[in-house]
């Protein structure tokens, strides 16, 4: 399986937009659940947002109303658009796979992924 690669990462101002990507290339049919997570130092991993094999998507609830995830099947490729960002959001940013169809709940739940990017950087200053 081709590995997942995340892009995008930065460094932003409190009130800023980035977009991150997760090249998923073998990831792309509709078998496949997606999802973002992030860790940031001396804390566990979370699900940021997810989206099941049947496009429904779910997000958590500190990124309702200002994240969205996307994916491009044509292109091969998770997004995720981050807007409004704040200094709690300052995390390495991981997009993972799952192949199967994934409930509302277990797409925020790591337990379910079993593929996995390096991480993307992203960093809000006050």
């Amino acid at each position: 399986q081709v590995p997942l690669v995340e892009s995008g990462g930065g460094s932003v101002q409190s009130g800023g937009s980035l977009r991150i990507s997760c090249a998923a290339a073998g990831y792309d049919d509709s078998t496949y659940s997606m999802g973002w997570f992030r860790q940031a130092p001396g804390t566990v991993r979370q699900g940021v947002a997810g989206i099941s094999s049947d496009g429904s998507t779910n997000y958590a609830g500190s990124v309702k109303g200002r994240f969205t995830i996307s994916r491009d099947h044509a292109k091969g490729t998770l997004y995720l658009q981050m807007n409004n960002l704040k200094p709690e959001d300052t995390a390495m940013y991981y997009c993972a796979a799952a192949q199967t169809r994934l409930t509302m709940n277990q797409v925020l739940d790591d337990v379910w992924f079993h593929d996995w990017g390096q991480g993307t950087q992203v960093t809000v200053s006050s």
